[in-house]
């Protein structure tokens, strides 16, 4: 039966959803079959209760023919709702209550789940269902926190609420509040028949995501979803197949003549990468174009894939390779650039769009991606169906082709984990786990001496070097600064002054930092910071870092430890000059769910006998996490190693010139010594494969002339 959800191992299928979906709209005409993030919103909704632990099956009441379409073909059962039940007076409650009476028994829970909240989290509602399934609570309501400062006025007078005129605490000291959301209420189903209302009885908060919690009313919130959704990506893509267009899609379309006439390209660094993971998970990928360019087939063999070009009839020639490949084309993804794709783009069940697509391809596709032809939207596309086929954080987007439940999550705590169990965590648009692109950090720290220009030109050696952030060092020097160390005399590039004022002459303000973040944007790259004191925390979450970093020598500092896992961001958690029963605390007070640990040894140069490579194994296994390599040594050798033995992360220092002048620039690397060290864990990650022995296709023409006796 369509709409009925598949059995799911970790929570007992126990729930109807309801999805009210009605025709009319007076702010937004037929908003239901909106798109935002290339889905109609009652697809998203539909999508996302599929995807919920102990929803048994999700029906759409409507009057809308096209809605109720559109909701089946996601998979939702549909209910038509009568005339006098479809006005923009009738309640939700009229619409659940009649889709109840529709169907032949009840379930033990009932949710209403509404299209306008197109950011629903199939954890956060699955989490709902479990609390009145396990009666917690007769009625549970999506809330978003906030530590807003908040006042109500009553007859002219403004009185705060949660807090007093003489005492205003911090962020963290305060206890939330919580904002009804209206995505969704799971409610006992006896329940609401006897109370005919949403709240009735025991009424418990699920907290959901307070940046993505929103209702689309008018044509403003249509889109600023649509901007949302962009930044929060789709992580997550559940397809059997990839085919792509060449020019414009793995291409920027544009083409260079030399002076000979010879046609050249530019493609993306990192779409070979994303390939090479793709090719991993065993989903296969082809390139199909009209273009005769031996090109094609140049990039196409380097990548390891299908292609077919010199294609007049695309459509054909994908239907064709859809057929001798056996597969499902509701289970494809096409991804294209121009009005030549929109023929193939009807073939498959996901036609998608490079962000930099003709208007007509676009209107045209389930999915617009964020990154454009030639920078990146190979890799985008791959990242998200690797990371449907990796079991990604319950935290990221999925999108289904059907109603296959989203993978259940590892549990918090310290356990001992083998590699396979530990699951990634999410910074920013970047993924940090096993099966990912090692993630590599620019350790700039101070090594700008103050100077924003310096800065920049670092963040250019890192996005050139095919890095994907940056990290600076943020002090509050009056509480930083040790008391005994303030005032000695230090000889600098400035004259002689207290190692305070160095300090400070050092330091970036908020002007200079945004900046950094300016620059670190334009050139495609995450930037963060290690705070050194809880002022600094504040000031970095000001300007909306992505994750913190916890210096090893802060790794005992349980206020600032405590300041940051307030936060609630992903944390990266350096461990040199630590024991293990220091980290055991430190990871106590920032718990697992968001952690990335990096091994690291805090000798500055750090000598081989020192580097302790096997505690990467130690650390993953003990705590369950991520876990990275952050470097002080001369040289690649010792960080490659890192790798293979499965850093997920590399951190090193980096510098215009060792020579120049600073503590940490004489162990930093320099531009050309990041570029290398980039490339070959590039290659190392591509050479160490997934341990499957099979015959590779390079072996199949040797074995043709040498084996003389087949198996």
């Amino acid at each position: 039966m369509s709409g009925t959800h598949p059995s799911d191992e970790a929570a007992t299928p126990v729930a109807l959803v309801v999805i009210p979906a009605r025709g009319g709209s007076q702010g937004v005409p037929l908003k239901n079959l909106e798109r935002v993030g290339g889905v109609s919103l009652v697809g998203r909704a539909v999508s996302s209760a599929l995807a919920a632990p102990g929803v048994a099956r999700v029906v759409v009441s409507t009057d809308h023919a096209g809605i109720a379409a559109e909701a089946r073909r996601f998979g939702a059962d549909v209910v038509e709702r009568p005339a006098d039940l479809s006005g923009s007076t009738a309640s939700s409650e009229s619409a659940v209550l009649h889709t109840m009476d529709a169907l032949a028994d009840d379930l033990p829970v009932t949710v209403l789940l509404q299209c306008t909240s197109p950011f629903v989290d199939p954890r956060a509602l699955g989490a709902a269902v479990a609390q009145v399934a396990d009666d917690e609570a007769d009625v549970v309501v999506a809330v978003a926190p906030t530590h807003d400062f908040q006042w109500v006025l009553a007859e002219g007078v403004a009185s705060p609420v949660g807090h007093t005129v003489e005492h205003r605490p911090r962020r963290q000291d305060r206890a939330p509040h919580f904002r009804e959301t209206g995505a969704f209420y799971a409610m006992r189903t006896a329940g609401l028949r006897a109370a005919g209302t949403r709240f009735f009885g025991r009424v418990a908060l699920q907290p959901v995501d307070e940046r993505t919690a929103m209702e689309i009313d008018e044509p403003a919130d249509l889109e600023l979803a649509r901007r949302l959704a962009q930044e929060v990506g789709v992580t997550a893509l559940d397809v059997d197949a990839v085919v792509t267009d060449f020019d414009g899609v793995h291409t920027d379309d544009h083409a260079h003549l030399d002076s000979n006439g010879l046609e050249s390209v530019r493609v993306h660094r990192g779409d070979g990468m994303g390939v090479g993971l793709l090719r991993r998970t065993g989903v296969p990928l082809l390139i199909l174009s009209t273009e005769r360019n031996p090109v094609v087939r140049a990039r196409a063999d380097k990548l390891g894939v299908d292609v077919l070009h010199g294609i007049e009839d695309k459509a054909a020639a994908l239907d064709e390779w859809i057929a001798v490949n056996r597969l499902d084309p509701d289970r494809v993804a096409y991804v294209g650039n121009d009005v030549n794709d929109l023929a193939a783009m009807t073939r498959v069940g996901w036609p998608i769009a490079v962000a930099d697509a003709h208007p007509r391809v676009r209107a045209a596709a389930r999915l617009v991606l964020t990154r454009r032809g030639g920078d990146g939207a190979v890799r985008e596309v791959c990242d998200a169906v690797v990371a449907a086929r990796t079991s990604s954080s319950p935290s990221q987007p999925v999108l289904h082709t059907s109603g296959r439940p989203a993978a259940t999550t590892t549990p918090g705590g310290i356990t001992r984990m083998t590699r396979n169990d530990v699951q990634p965590v999410s910074i920013g648009q970047h993924l940090v786990g096993d099966g990912q692109p090692v993630y590599v950090i620019g350790e700039i720290g101070l090594n700008h001496n103050g100077d924003v220009d310096i800065a920049r030109k670092l963040i250019d050696v890192a996005a050139d070097a095919g890095a994907q952030a940056v990290k600076f060092q943020k002090r509050t020097p009056e509480i930083s600064t040790p008391k005994d160390m303030r005032d000695k005399l230090r000889q600098t590039p400035w004259g002689e002054m207290t190692y305070l004022e160095y300090r400070y002459r050092v330091e970036f303000d908020r002007e200079q930092y945004q900046k950094v973040a300016q620059h670190a944007a334009e050139r495609g790259l995450q930037w963060f910071a290690s705070p050194w004191d809880v002022p600094s925390v504040e000031f970095l979450e000001d300007l909306d870092v992505p994750t913190h970093k916890v210096a090893s020598a802060s790794l005992t500092d349980t206020e600032l430890l405590g300041a940051l896992a307030a936060t609630g961001k992903p944390i990266i958690l350096s461990t040199g000059m630590s024991t293990l029963e220091q980290i055991d605390s430190a990871v106590e007070i920032l718990g697992t769910d968001k952690l990335v640990i990096l091994h690291a040894t805090s000798t500055y140069p750090l000598p081989p006998e020192e580097a302790n490579l096997r505690t990467i194994d130690t650390l993953r296994e003990r705590y369950g996490v991520p876990v990275g390599y952050s470097g002080h040594e001369r040289g690649l050798q010792i960080s490659l190693a890192a790798v293979a033995l499965g850093a997920v992360a590399v951190e090193r220092h980096i510098t215009l010139d060792r020579t120049m002048w600073g503590s940490d620039q004489a162990s930093s690397l320099e531009p050309a010594g990041l570029e290398h060290l980039v490339r070959d864990i590039r290659i190392l990650q591509d050479a160490l494969g997934d341990g499957v022995k099979r015959v590779m296709p390079g072996e199949l023409a040797p074995m043709s002339r040498l084996r003389r006796v087949g198996a």
